[in-house]
């Protein structure tokens, strides 16, 4: 069976590996001059951060989806972040989140006393939460509709709290504002509004704790040469600097993918770009969608470290509402916004010359293309001075380096409106509501991505690969029978 998998971010490649690895004939198309996609590093005098991606999660789902492609746990190391991170409120707080349950308790009671039974409690109950959210929707696909539509998952729709959003169901169970913001700034992992996306992302805060954060050693992004190795062993062929310009369409069935005014032929086509922006690949009509939230990203190379600063750090503004009310609905730049930092130096010295080191300050913003980012230098140097306030001390003179990534940059690489997560996870566009990996009504043209169910995060994207490689293997095992009976 013959694939062509158009673009070579981490869905694609898991992807191409898994069916390689069945004897599929495989070839990635990419436009970049390298692959892995927003797994990507900054690289300039001896350092390296990572471009994109930084939190890894769910590390038992990674490292079984890498194994069955072939990357063993050997060949890479995950560094547990103990603690998980530091939330500084703007009253002078630190709140630190800990790797297991006793220092977390001792924390809490700490700082928020009074709350130790409400945290028991949002554990024992998201647990329940996050095995029937697993089961019920992490592991199926809605391909069918009528297959989401079932009294099971009505009834787990219900008792994941959908209908209400991330913020006000944490606030069931935390009285302290500071924990409500806390327990709900995940949904910004993925360009969520805690305000307003379902409360089924609840599960993000949840796992942090119950199956811990972790860090790859060398930085995220240094999988991509592991996976590149095991696809060139696997014999998939791959096209660098060749963008394609569309599908080849007859009738409800692709024939091939078209590059450089070129036809190349195929069974199947797998688009791995940010679906939205497919459409015009696809040779379909474009659908809006709400894009994520986009990120203004500071990478810094500096002349010393910062070893009193863990891993990661989320420093708050004096209101997240209004931050978060700048960024989606007024699609405005924040006056005050929270700023999160990667600190990475002080667990991996492998990414900076000896004695000094790398960081990256993000900054939610809106996602689009109304804003003149080549006009923002203030806005930057307001986010060094921060830093420099909240205990990086003379932050500024230590810089070497200093390299600003904005949506603009986001939209040209070819993410939707310059959204960093894909579509936003709003609740209809999540589960059944998101595009599915087969989206349109071609027969052998499928997608795999942030913006196709399950949804975004590196494990997240790697477990929609997994079920759209399980469904071709399917389908190619029943065609191979049809045609020999």
């Amino acid at each position: 069976m013959r694939t062509a998998i158009v673009g070579g971010g981490i869905g694609g490649l898991i992807t191409a590996l898994l069916l390689s690895k069945r004897g599929f004939s495989v070839d990635i198309f990419e436009k970049e001059n390298k692959l892995g996609g927003r797994l990507a590093f900054v690289e300039k005098d001896g350092y390296k951060i990572d471009e994109g991606p930084t939190i890894v999660l769910l590390p038992l789902m990674l490292e079984r989806i890498l194994d069955e492609a072939g990357i063993s746990a050997s060949q890479y190391e995950l560094i547990r972040c103990d603690p998980l991170y530091d939330i500084h409120f703007p009253d002078g707080t630190t709140y630190t989140k800990k790797a297991t349950e006793k220092d977390q308790l001792e924390e809490i009671s700490r700082l928020f006393p009074g709350e130790e039974q409400n945290y028991r409690r949002f554990m024992t109950e998201l647990k329940k939460r996050f095995e029937l959210g697993s089961k019920a929707f992490l592991e199926k696909t809605f391909v069918n509709k009528r297959d989401f539509w079932t009294w099971q998952n009505i009834k787990a729709l219900k008792k994941m709290n959908a209908n209400k959003s991330m913020r006000k169901f944490v606030s069931t169970y935390f009285h302290d504002e500071r924990l409500v913001d806390a327990y709900s700034l995940q949904s910004l992992y993925i360009g969520g509004n805690p305000y307003s996306a379902p409360a089924i992302y609840s599960l993000v805060p949840y796992s942090e704790h119950a199956h811990g954060i972790y860090y790859v050693k060398g930085g995220y992004a240094s999988l991509v040469p592991l996976l590149e190795k095991a696809l060139i062993e696997q014999g998939v062929n791959i096209h660098l600097n060749k963008a394609v310009q569309e599908l080849s369409i007859s009738g409800d069935k692709t024939e091939g993918v078209i590059v450089d005014e070129k036809l190349y032929p195929f069974d199947q086509v797998v688009l791995n770009g940010d679906f939205p922006n497919m459409a015009k690949i696809a040779r379909k009509k474009e659908k809006k969608y709400v894009p994520s939230s986009s990120c203004l990203l500071l990478y810094l190379g500096l002349k010393r470290k910062y070893d009193h600063h863990n891993v990661h750090q989320y420093f708050m503004g004096n209101d997240l509402a209004k931050h978060m009310e700048a960024v989606f609905k007024h699609k405005t730049i924040p006056e005050d916004p929270a700023i999160y930092t990667f600190n990475p130096s002080v667990i991996d010295p492998s990414l900076a010359p000896e004695g000094k080191s790398v960081l990256y300050a993000l900054v939610p913003v809106p996602s689009g293309g109304h804003i003149d980012w080549s006009n923002q230098q203030d806005f930057v140097d307001g986010i060094i001075r921060t830093l420099e306030e909240k205990g990086f001390e003379e932050l500024r003179k230590e810089i070497e380096w200093v390299k600003v990534r904005t949506p603009n940059d986001a939209q040209a690489f070819g993410l939707y409106e310059g959204g960093s997560f894909g579509i936003a996870p709003e609740l209809f566009q999540s589960g059944v509501f998101r595009p599915q990996y087969q989206p349109y009504e071609y027969k052998n043209v499928f997608a795999v991505g942030a913006s196709i169910h399950p949804g975004g995060g590196v494990p997240i994207v790697m477990q929609g690969a997994k079920m759209l490689a399980d469904h071709l293997i399917e389908q190619s095992s029943v065609q191979t029978v049809a045609k020999l009976s």
